[in-house]
């Protein structure tokens, strides 16, 4: 019997586990068409992480919202570097942590904690909802932030609810690929070319629309996405392609990872 992806061709603009991701869908016939638009390095100035692990570690947060787990692991990095990783576990074992999504709760089971509170739906409005169940006034809240995005409705509301916010944000994202293979890529998407395009980021929608504009090619790449179908991995990502009007066709129901996603894509193209 075939493959249930033989004959379909995916791209993956995917970074961190691009191998992974391209394994297990080419095990199941694809093929992929590789193009990490993306990579995530360490913020380069580590002297205001430092100077936030020093706060956090001395009791100057009551509270700590973890958006990602990239995130933590990348904090928990800077403080094994700053000889601060031990005071580190130990004052996130006191605090109340609050994470958005199942990476965050992951990376922290990683290291033997759990989340106090999970936000009932991994995005930002989500983390505000939960938030709103608690009384935060006069309360200094951690936040680590994804990417360089300073996540404004998140401050506005913890500022609003009385709270302190005391943002950090370890890691930056960085072009991958050279632009021409990134518009390559968009003219694979307009020619028909690709079955599915599988976004797992929202960074990776941010840099495709960036090149998309300073080569003249946005309209080429919204005619390229709405004629093909597109997959997130979860609802931040989805949210981010609507944002842009695309249609996202595929998306896991409860668990957002490579796996599931992959799952997803092979029940959706057997529906066909």
């Amino acid at each position: 019997m075939p493959l249930p992806l033989s004959d379909r061709t995916i791209a993956i603009p995917e970074t961190r586990e691009l191998d992974l991701f391209a394994q297990m869908l080419e095990s199941r016939g694809a093929t992929t068409l590789r193009c990490p638009l993306v990579a995530i390095l360490d913020a380069p100035d580590a002297a205001p992480i430092e100077a936030w692990l020093h706060t956090f570690n001395n009791g100057g947060m009551d509270d700590l919202v973890l958006l990602t787990g990239e995130g933590l692991r990348r904090l928990l990095g800077f403080a094994e570097r700053a000889g601060l990783k031990a005071a580190f576990v130990a004052r996130l074992a006191a605090a109340r942590k609050l994470t958005r999504g199942p990476k965050p709760a992951r990376a922290l089971r990683d290291i033997g904690l759990k989340s106090d509170l999970a936000a009932a739906v991994p995005t930002t409005a989500g983390v505000i909802d939960t938030l709103k169940t608690l009384d935060l006034h006069g309360r200094r809240v951690g936040v680590q932030l994804y990417g360089t995005e300073p996540n404004l409705p998140l401050m506005t509301f913890l500022q609003e609810a009385g709270a302190t916010a005391l943002p950090v944000a370890p890691y930056v994202y960085v072009s991958q690929v050279d632009d021409a293979r990134v518009t390559e890529l968009i003219q694979h998407l307009a020619d028909g070319k690709i079955d599915v395009a599988a976004f797992t980021s929202a960074s990776q929608i941010t840099r495709l629309w960036e090149v998309a504009q300073s080569a003249g090619l946005l309209d080429t790449l919204q005619q390229g996405l709405a004629r093909t179908r597109v997959a997130a991995v979860g609802p931040v990502v989805a949210e981010a392609l609507k944002a842009k009007g695309v249609t996202v066709a595929m998306m896991p129901q409860s668990s957002f990872f490579m796996k599931p996603l992959t799952n997803e894509i092979v029940a959706a193209l057997a529906r066909e």
